[in-house]
């Protein structure tokens, strides 16, 4: 059989071939000229449409316009006012560099061009086709900018015609391409329009902003929602300016609006990343919307690897990218407080509340019976038992086994209306979180599957095909404190019923091992009173920021909920009260802060594990009310990974089997 002979295409066919892989569809057309129309420095860019853009797709701006001398090789291939060597790509700022997209145009349509410059006494019009100027351009009246009237797009190529979705379909392609770049460049108004209608399908004003335009475009279901923010990195070399939604919203369509060195652009990795952060706010199949617009060195950025320039490559790329995620991990955690939800403190498998309920109801939960075997601790417990009249016997190895709830109990108030927080002190606080936030432990952690309980200090866990183990009370600790600077001013209030008298706790407090106390440090009934003094002072602080009430009569009414479904141990109670009176910096605010959520993380972290039943209920809380919070909230500090560590994992253990 004999060899095929090479033969070399003729110059049409190679320059239709190379038409095709740019222009795919009308969307593609005008998404290069718009480019080039921003690049001319328009301020307002008008389209009109035919049969969804193949008919008739027509741009018309008031930029600078193309000289008549350059008319005659302007469809020609990469002729181009932007490059002239090729390292000039290096250093690229522009749209359009490579020459090609009026002339691959002129090769599948009918191509008109009506323009003029500022220095032109008139305009000039010019028609193409194949690449090559039809006749010499014609004078004619018009203002300065350019129009570019396409018409008959493809009608030299049938098969891609007919490849084609439906007209209206087509339309929707190019509104879409229009509203991204209307969003992008606010400055710049834009019109889209079809042919004979009287009223603008899209239209946006000049000097806008770009969540007014996603007001306009999108709605105010997305524009209510937006949180905006910007990045710099020194290290990587980028710029990151954002509209993100806040966790509230969500839609099953994705809307993610990317732009590289003003380009519009598509990154699948990008994408990815951003959509697995809000997996973890977001039901299954929804997504957000997001604009990102991302400006990197010139010499970083390959734009020069797809024909439609729509995908670019860049320097340190996935470094960037987890960059990004966590910028957006951080924003949105920040945010969480903002979110409509009805906080619970229930018993394990009592039924949820729906919101009408939950607005205007509180549920009911009792701590179980106290039991140590320390003499102090058994005073705490014999005075803690009658004030609260706690229910002996109640087991929670099972949600199914939870006894009916008394009357008398702790209650949990809900927090009706987020407030917002202008503190800078708070601020701060938040700030540093999100700064020493550890992208690592971050990462293990919004993945984990809960294995089980190894003490009331460690827990086992599994992410991907690796098994950690945690100090648990470590990462509890944690998560209380941030969730006290988040919730700040917004928290939920454990109501106490009957209150505890506020002396009383300092006194056993000062019985106990834990408080230290000598006789050097003079009479306890003093100390008490002391302290007591200072918390009742203190106490519109804790009650306004932290939803911890003591009343003038020094009466225990509430303490903060933190965490849905979670509850302190009120075992600790007596010695948190007394470290809040001696170890919190009440004179300057940022110190205050800080220390206070401090020390009612460390009471928060502390579980009951002195018996078989609070055990089995610790196990419950550790499984379903705190791994859930960690992969949640939790933005892990560098120092918790001296807290996780890595036992095994699937490849080991293959090579373990493997030697057996």
């Amino acid at each position: 059989m004999e060899p095929g002979v090479i033969r070399k295409l003729d110059e049409v066919v190679v320059n239709r071939i190379a038409a095709g892989e740019i222009i795919q569809r009308p969307a593609n057309a005008l998404k290069e000229l718009l480019e080039n129309s921003l690049d001319a420095k328009s301020s307002h860019i008008q389209v009109q449409v035919k049969a969804g853009g193949l008919k008739l797709l027509q741009i018309q701006d008031n930029g600078t316009g193309i000289r008549r001398e350059d008319l005659a090789i302007v469809c020609e291939r990469f002729t181009t006012s932007k490059l002239s060597r090729f390292e000039d790509l290096a250093q690229i700022a522009t749209f359009g560099f490579r020459g090609e997209a009026l002339a691959s145009i002129s090769h599948v349509a009918h191509l008109c061009i009506q323009t003029k410059t500022a220095k032109e006494k008139c305009g000039y019009k010019a028609t193409y086709s194949d690449g090559k100027l039809l006749g010499q351009p014609k004078p004619c009246a018009g203002n300065q900018g350019t129009i570019i009237s396409i018409e008959d797009l493809f009608y030299n190529m049938p098969q891609r015609r007919q490849g084609l979705r439906s007209l209206a379909e087509e339309f929707q392609r190019l509104s879409d391409v229009l509203a991204r770049y209307a969003v992008h460049n606010p400055h710049v108004g834009f019109t889209l329009r079809k042919q004979g209608d009287a009223q603008p399908a899209l239209r946006t004003p000049v000097a806008s902003s770009r969540s007014e335009n996603i007001r306009i475009i999108y709605g105010a279901a997305i524009s209510k929602e937006l949180l905006e923010f910007s990045h710099r990195d020194e290290v990587f070399k980028f710029e990151a300016d954002c509209l993100i939604t806040q966790v509230n919203y969500s839609a099953k369509k994705s809307q993610m609006l990317l732009f590289i060195n003003q380009r519009l652009v598509e990154s699948i990795a990008l994408k990815a990343a951003v959509d697995s952060v809000y997996a973890t706010y977001l039901p299954r199949g929804h997504h957000p919307f997001v604009y990102m617009s991302l400006t990197l060195p010139p010499q970083n950025l390959d734009v020069n690897v797809h024909p439609t320039k729509h995908e670019v490559h860049f320097l340190y790329q996935d470094e960037i990218i987890e960059k990004i995620k966590q910028q957006v991990e951080a924003r949105l955690l920040g945010s969480n407080s903002t979110r409509t939800f009805y906080k619970q403190l229930r018993l394990p498998g009592a039924p949820d509340l729906d919101e009408t309920q939950a607005a205007d109801k509180t549920q009911r939960i009792y701590p179980k019976e106290l039991v140590r075997t320390d003499s102090s601790e058994q005073k705490i417990d014999k005075f803690l038992a009658p004030l609260i009249k706690i229910e002996t016997g109640v087991s929670f190895s099972s949600p199914q086994e939870a006894s009916p709830l008394p009357e008398e109990s702790f209650r949990v108030t809900v927090a009706k209306k987020s407030r917002e927080v202008r503190l800078s002190s708070v601020l701060d606080m938040r700030v540093r979180v999100e700064r020493q936030c550890s992208a690592q432990v971050r990462s293990i952690l919004k993945n984990i599957v809960y294995v089980g309980c190894v003490d009331e200090f460690r827990s086992l866990f599994q992410q991907e095909t690796r098994l950690y183990i945690c100090n648990t009370r470590s990462f509890s600790e944690e998560l209380f404190y941030q969730r006290l600077i988040y919730q700040f001013q917004n928290l939920s209030e454990i109501t106490i019923n009957p209150p505890l008298p506020l002396k009383e706790l300092l006194m056993l407090s000062l019985d106990s091992e834990a408080a230290g106390w000598t006789p050097e440090d003079g009479d306890k009934a003093e100390l008490a009173a002391s302290a007591a003094e200072v918390l009742i002072k203190k106490a519109p602080i804790m009650r306004e920021y932290f939803g911890l009430r003591i009343s003038e009569e020094g009466n225990v009414e509430s303490l903060p909920s933190l965490v849905a479904q979670h509850r302190p141990n009120v075992a600790h109670l007596p010695v948190y009260l007394l470290r809040l009176a001696t170890d919190v910096d009440w004179e300057h605010e940022a110190r205050c802060f800080e220390t206070f959520c401090r020390e009612t993380a460390r009471f928060y972290s502390k579980l009951d594990w002195r018996e078989e039943s609070a055990g089995a209920h610790s196990r419950w809380t550790t499984e379903h009310v705190l791994f859930p919070a960690f992969r949640k909230y939790l933005l892990p500090p560098t120092r918790l990974k001296e807290k996780i560590f890595e036992l095994t994992n699937l490849p080991t253990l293959y090579k373990v089997f493997e030697r057996c």
